[in-house]
């Protein structure tokens, strides 16, 4: 897994060798001197190692696709469809729609991390705004009341707490808060709270819809690309299983891959699962009754990638104000604190 991780291929750079090799092979260029070329030039260094390693396995007598396997950081639907090109003499032709299908996974990736960082960024914001407050107002108004030697209000009592509690504290603080980041990437990576963390996204009212409609996309367009490469349907939906990027859409696909393997068809055990509407299910069944089950797949990918568009922007419709809100009343919640006393005091007068 940490070897994986130190490795990893940037999808971007991935993306770009793809189509620069799909270009060269279709030019009538050698496959090991298109790899050597292509390690040369290629801007990412982890690529660049894995491909000047793939290169002389290949030069070796590896096929591309054992060479691929070996290096253990590049997808099994990466390695699946080039083993399908090679095995068909078609390889130029199969990493043509390799780079199609990278560039519009990355594409969607892009819109939904676009989505997500407005949210974040005014989060973030939130959590250093408070920690001022605390950390150098509000000391200051702790000084004065102190001189007052007026009994305070408990919520002001609280805020003052809180303040004296991070200003003498704040590396431990911001340490603990930045432990505590860590602490939760690394639980939400773990395969067993993984499962959990799927099943409670994709039930959520908004951002559930989104989870849903993605990992449906990336089902379709996955078993779409594989199926168009020719690779047969129980060792496509097999490694379908393992991109679906949802556990709960991983568990309804290997659910559908014991049932085909028993003689079924493939829309039958997709609706059983409950998790593909019935339109995915239908267009499926239609497919395989007019024998373009690959076609099929991918105008439902593409028909939820508009989905997708749509409700990136119903989220971030939301989720700006509701932010705001939040940091908001948070700011008011301590400017009020601070203030009862005066209130009380002018009340007092009065």
């Amino acid at each position: 897994m940490l070897h994986q991780i130190l490795n990893r291929v940037p999808s971007k750079a991935l993306t770009l060798f793809t189509r620069q090799m799909s270009a060269m092979l279709s030019a009538g260029l050698p496959l090991s001197k298109s790899l050597a070329t292509l390690s040369k030039q290629t801007e990412s260094k982890n690529l660049k190692k894995n491909l000047e390693a793939i290169t002389f396995e290949v030069q070796g007598g590896s096929s591309f696709a054992e060479a691929l396997r070996k290096k253990e950081v590049f997808p099994e639907l990466y390695c699946g469809m080039v083993a399908a090109g090679e095995a068909s003499g078609t390889l130029d032709a199969i990493l043509k729609k390799l780079a199609l299908y990278l560039e519009k996974r990355e594409k969607i990736k892009r819109k939904i991390l676009s989505a997500m960082t407005y949210p974040v960024v005014i989060l973030g914001v939130s959590v250093l705004v408070i920690i001022a407050l605390l950390t150098f107002v509000i000391p200051t108004f702790a000084e004065m009341f102190t001189d007052m030697g007026k009994e305070l209000p408990g919520i002001t009592k609280t805020v003052i707490g809180l303040s004296g509690f991070i200003a003498s504290n704040i590396v431990f603080v911001v340490l603990g808060l930045f432990a505590f980041i860590v602490l939760v990437f690394y639980i939400i990576n773990k395969p067993e709270t993984r499962a959990v963390i799927d099943s409670v996204i994709i039930s959520l009212p908004i951002v559930g819809n989104l989870a849903k409609k993605a990992a449906i996309s990336r089902f379709a367009s996955t078993l779409g690309s594989l199926l168009n490469a020719g690779i047969p349907l129980v060792d496509a939906m097999s490694i379908t299983a393992g991109t679906a990027g949802n556990h709960m859409v991983q568990k309804a696909v290997l659910q559908s891959l014991n049932n085909i393997t028993r003689g079924k068809s493939i829309a039958q055990p997709l609706e059983e699962t409950g998790i593909f509407p019935p339109m995915v299910t239908q267009m499926v069944s239609v497919g395989e009754e007019t024998g373009q089950l690959p076609d099929m797949l991918l105008k439902v990918s593409e028909f939820y990638d508009d989905e997708i568009d749509a409700a990136v922007e119903s989220v971030t419709r939301l989720m700006e104000p509701l932010m705001i809100l939040v940091l908001g009343v948070v700011v008011a919640g301590l400017l009020i604190a601070m203030y009862l006393p005066m209130f009380d005091m002018v009340g007092s007068v009065q």
